[in-house]
């Protein structure tokens, strides 16, 4: 198999970095108050950004909720996306349909069986297109991700399962929370199943691709175990001073996936520092355009949290509907 070649390492880079930047300002409006909390990745751009790069613009993304690399490289409108950590609209505003990319799934490890649908009906409509499923270590451990493994396995689903194993499931390390390699777990599922180092952004590329191509031949799923490593807390609402050491952490930035793919294009003469210096203005324009279109975007009807859920609402939903109507109408009144 070709490896991949220096202009999409380079545009890798581009977009690992913009990821950055953006966690970095998100952290920073959560504190702020422009957000209410959000889910940092740094750490995880390779394993998220690479893995996109891997695949056709057909196929269908399942994120989880830490999935922001993953967005900006499938060109998710990041106002739209961050919206949701606003609590402005649950799963995001963005276009689903357009980037075939599905909205965020706050719930642990279910959206591997949306997933699994997904490619069983695009398998169904005769296509050769994909899905592919984020989640971390932790999510394995729910029963929704076993009946995902165990579908695909028996219907040769073309789906790629992505466990990006952080380390950390919230506060609980891989170690306390399963026994055995994730990755193996494949076999009995009947998956193919594989395990690369998730901070090297041509190793993702590689196995995200290979599966891609076991998945459009009809010889079904796989289980990509990226090895990597969440350098900040589980979210913003986390204290992970409790429960990981400052020494721990600061060992794991040796591993910096950004700096490693910046030594690589730059030891093998596929940027200089002119490109470097280009992406970082970049990234700081998409952010500049994130903080802006953050303040300007307007709150949400509050009486949306009414709709979408019942062709008929129940009595009692009904009557909280009113008294909130009742509420803006005395307030209105009064401005």
């Amino acid at each position: 198999m070709a490896g991949p070649d220096d202009a999409l390492l380079r545009e890798c880079y581009r977009l690992m970095l913009t990821a950055r930047r953006i966690d970095e300002e998100a952290v920073r409006l959560q504190r702020q108050g422009a957000i209410v909390a959000f889910p940092p990745m740094a750490g995880q751009e390779a394993a998220q950004v690479a893995s996109i790069l891997a695949l056709r613009e057909t196929d269908q993304v399942f994120p989880s909720y830490r999935e922001h690399g993953a967005a900006i490289a499938r060109g998710v409108d990041m106002v739209a996306y961050v919206l949701n950590f606003r609590g402005a609209w649950n799963g995001g505003l963005y276009d689903v349909r357009r980037h075939r990319f599905a909205p965020i799934a706050a719930s642990v490890g279910g959206h591997l069986l949306h997933a699994v649908g997904w490619a069983m009906g695009a398998r169904l409509d005769g296509r050769d297109d994909v899905a592919i499923a984020y989640f971390g270590d932790g999510a394995t451990s729910e029963g929704d991700a076993s009946e995902a493994f165990n579908f695909a396995g028996v219907y040769r689903a073309p789906v790629i399962f992505l466990c990006q194993n952080n380390r950390w499931a919230i506060s609980v390390p891989v170690e306390r929370q399963t026994a055995g390699e994730i990755w193996r777990r494949g076999e009995g599922f009947g998956l193919a199943g594989v395990r690369v180092d998730g901070n090297d952004a041509v190793a993702v590329l590689d196995a995200t691709r290979a599966a891609a191509d076991r998945a459009r031949r009809g010889e079904g799923a796989t289980l990509i175990e990226a090895m990597t490593y969440r350098l900040g807390a589980h979210s913003t609402a986390d204290d992970d001073t409790r429960y990981r050491s400052a020494g721990e952490v600061a060992g794991r930035r040796a591993e910096d996936p950004i700096a490693r793919l910046r030594t690589l294009l730059a030891s093998g003469g596929a940027a200089d520092e002119g490109f470097f210096a280009d992406a970082e203005e970049r990234a700081a324009a998409v952010v500049s355009s994130l903080r802006a279109g953050l303040a300007a975007a307007a709150d949400p009807d509050p009486a949306e949290m009414f709709a979408h859920v019942y062709a008929s609402p129940p009595a009692g939903l009904a009557r909280q509907r009113e008294e909130l109507l009742r509420l803006r109408e005395l307030e209105d009144a009064d401005a």
